[in-house]
């Protein structure tokens, strides 16, 4: 499943919020420094779905805060 979501990074706590059919907002509790705010999307995108986190990947927009990440569920 492909997944529209816009990152808000160094928030003060994750936070998951559905803004339409396949797309989401995710506020990140890390800085974007050295890829960290997009290793914690991963981490909260498997939470939320539950699935392993070696099931959620970012297919487009690594540096973006537009994203399209792929979920298999």
């Amino acid at each position: 499943m492909l997944i529209k979501v816009r990152v808000t990074s160094n928030a003060k706590e994750a936070h998951v919020t559905r803004t339409g059919e396949t797309s989401l907002e995710v506020r990140v509790d890390e800085k974007a420094v050295g890829g960290r705010a997009n290793k914690r999307l991963l981490e909260i995108l498997s939470k939320h779905f539950n699935v392993p986190k070696s099931r959620v990947t970012i297919v487009k927009g690594a540096k973006s805060r537009d994203k399209i990440v792929e979920v298999i569920l």
